[in-house]
Order: C-alpha cells, then structure tokens, then sequence
C-alpha cells in the first residue's frame, strides 16, 4: 500500500465512493451479455465492498485517517437500521403460517449454532486458523459474519464496531461471507427449481401458499405509491431522530453501566455504540405499530438501503486487500458454520413437512438478507418477491439481537 495517498479529501472521497456506487448499479441494468453474465457470477454487494477496498490498497485514498466511516456508522447506520425495520408487519408474518416462520428461526437458529460449532471444531484440529488476539482476535470477526447471515449489511458493520474487529481481518471476513453465502444461494435456486416434485415426495402441503401469493398482491397493490418529497422528508425526520434519541440514551447508560457495573463491559454493555444500534432497532420496531409503517410504500427500504451502501463503501474503503487471503483456512470455517445452518433447516423441514419455498425462503432470508431473500422467493413464483423482503426485514431486527448473542457465545468458547 502507497503511504501517500493521492486523494486526502475527505469531501473528495465522498464523492468518488457516491459516484463509484451508482456506478455500480447502473451498470447491474444494462441490459447486454457481458453485464448479464457478469452479475450472474459477480454480486454488486461485492464489488461495493472491493472497488473502495482497492482504492485504499493502492493508494488512491487515505481510508485509515478518513472520518467518513465514523460519521457513517454512528449516524447513517442507525438510521438505516429504523427504515429497515420499520416496515415490519408481525401480523402479516404470522399469517405466512406457523412453518414459514419456524423454518426462518430455524434458520437464524442454524447460524447462532453453526458458528461457534465451527470455531470449536477448527480450535481443535486446526487452532491456527482460528487464533489471534485483540482486535485479531478472528473469533471477533466471525461476529460480523453471524450479524450478515442473520440481519444483514447493517448488522455485519455494527457487529464490526461492538466487537471492535480489525479492518484487515473484517476485509476476510467480508470475503468469506460472500463466497460461502452465494454457493448456497446457488444451492437454493438449485432445489427452488424442483421444488414441486421435491414437495410431492415429502408430502408437503402447498396450498398455504397460493392462498400467499394472493395476499401479497393484494397488500402491495393497497399500499404501493409514488415516493413524494413529504416522504423523503417524514423517513428523514424519524430516521434521524431516532438516531438521535439513541444517541442521547446511550452517551448516559453506557457510562453508567461502566460506572456501576463494571463486569458487564465482557458483553458490550458498556459500549455506547452497541446501545445505538440496539435502541435504533427498537424504535424502528416500535414505529412498526404505526402509521409509519406505511412508508414502506413509499419506498423507505430503499432510502435505508441507500444509506447502507454507503456505510459498506466506507467499510471497504479501510481494508488492504493484500491481508484477504491470509488466512485461507477461514473459507473452510465458513462452510462448516453454513453446513450446519443446511443440516438443521433440512431436519426441520422434514419433521414438520414444510415446502421447499418456506426452506429456501427462511434460508434466505437469513443469510442474504433483503437484497437476496426476493430473489430466491422469486424463483418460486414473481408474486412472492416481496415475502422474501418481508421475512428478510425481520431478520435485521433479529440480526442486532442474535448476532451479539452468537459473538458472546463465541467469545466464552474463545476464552
């Protein structure tokens, strides 16, 4: 990596990592075989991460001394994270049927397991792999990957930040996640594409979800609209509020936690990071029992999404893509934790005879997230899109929860 970096702007900066991204997803519509081809094997929340990553590894940017990350992950990452979940409709998930709901936290279930199983089996046969101290402590950076696989990007980067996790090991961990989770979302389009035949042997009952597939029309046609700049302006006052409600509790309990209670520091709770992130994600829960629910028919997923992208480009623009692959026994770490996740989601499924589409749906919606979950559902029919999108939002409410807990449990089996 050069020491001088030829951009130190940090409004310079923004504006490349700005223009990099809409980039990217310009280039994911053009509608030519090269690019077609391209994002069939290559994911945009990869090169999201890895285009920043390579402007700071040769030079072009200074990602080290830049405040670009700070600022987006104390204010956009909480108010993404509130536009994320506040379109939560917990009646409407529980009228998916008791399966689709026990088949996603099956799923969560299966990552919170799979991944200290993984880091105990690989401290015994291969203790190198999984070492380290301090911030390289790579039982840390495993918490990023069981923020990803339960919630989401926002999840991942506010794991990072708890567990304060090294830029260099995080940029691996990156690596893992993506690899690993789209062979299984490969695997998934694989089964999706039998799904009937794989349902007809089971015994799976499959009328729950044509009367789905209604439902969701349905609700999408009552509720979508054009976004209005009233819109734009009521997501920003509560995303933005609530960011800065969580701001003002967190800088008094963290302290006070530190203060009195000193022996919880081991699980975060001193860290008034942590109480951003967690009271962010219960105000955007809360506001799910209101009419501001309604703004996710104006689109208030996307305006989350917008501020997660940049918080990933910030995140890729710290790490040096020549430690990446340093440790390559990781991807085997990986694909332990991800069989376990498959193992557990096929013995459910078999147990309570629950459809493929709940498998691979609740799969997803776990480990991809929103921007992967309706495309697995798509698979099944275009009309379940947003059934994917709605059990994926609920995972970035579970991601903030589960993921800590997963990091804990790792931390004691670590310790």
């Amino acid at each position: 990596m050069i020491d001088t970096p030829l951009i130190t702007s940090d409004a310079v900066t923004f504006g490349l990592l700005a223009f990099t991204l809409g980039a990217i997803f310009y280039s994911t519509t053009i509608n030519q075989p090269f690019w077609r081809k391209f994002y069939k094997y290559v994911p945009a929340l990869l090169l999201c991460y890895f285009i920043p990553a390579l402007y700071n590894t040769f030079g072009l940017i200074d990602g080290e001394h830049s405040n670009l990350y700070y600022v987006a992950s104390r204010y956009m990452l909480p108010a993404c994270l509130v536009l994320l979940t506040l379109s939560i409709d917990l009646h409407a998930i529980i009228r998916l049927g008791p399966k689709a709901v026990i088949m996603f936290l099956t799923g969560t279930a299966g990552v919170v397991i799979g991944g200290p199983l993984a880091l105990l089996l690989f401290s015994v046969i291969s203790p190198d792999t999984v070492g380290g101290a301090g911030p390289d402590a790579v039982w840390r950076g495993l918490t990023t990957i069981a923020g990803s696989w339960i919630g989401g990007g926002a999840n991942q980067a506010a794991m990072k930040e708890v567990f304060e996790v090294n830029d260099n090991l995080f940029g691996m961990m990156v690596a893992v996640d993506v690899l690993i989770a789209n062979i299984w979302m490969a695997v998934l389009l694989y089964l999706a594409a039998r799904a009937d035949d794989i349902d007809a042997r089971t015994g799976a009952d499959t009328r729950a979800i044509n009367d789905l597939k209604q439902r969701v029309e349905k609700f999408h046609a009552e509720h979508a609209r054009n976004t209005k700049f009233n819109d734009l302006m009521f997501m920003g006052a509560l995303a933005f509020g609530a960011t800065g409600l969580a701001h003002l509790i967190a800088d008094w309990l963290a302290p006070w936690i530190g203060a009195h209670y000193p022996a919880l520091s081991k699980l975060s709770l001193d860290s008034a990071f942590f109480w951003v992130v967690v009271i962010a994600t219960t105000i955007g829960l809360l506001l799910s029992f209101t009419r501001a629910r309604k703004l996710e028919g104006a689109n208030a997923s996307a305006v989350g999404s917008v501020l997660l992208y940049i918080l990933i480009a910030t995140i890729g623009m710290h790490m040096n893509l020549g430690a990446v692959f340093t440790n390559p026994g990781l991807f085997r770490v990986g694909a332990v934790w991800m069989l376990v996740h498959a193992v557990l989601l096929l013995v459910v499924a078999k147990l309570i005879r629950a459809p493929v589409f709940y498998l691979a749906v609740g799969s997803q919606a776990n480990i991809g997230g929103a921007a992967s979950a309706p495309v697995v559902a798509s698979a099944f029919h275009p009309s379940l899109a947003p059934v994917g999108v709605l059990l994926a939002v609920f995972g970035y409410a579970l991601g903030t929860y589960m993921g800590w807990v997963c990091g804990q449990i790792m931390r004691l089996i670590a310790t």
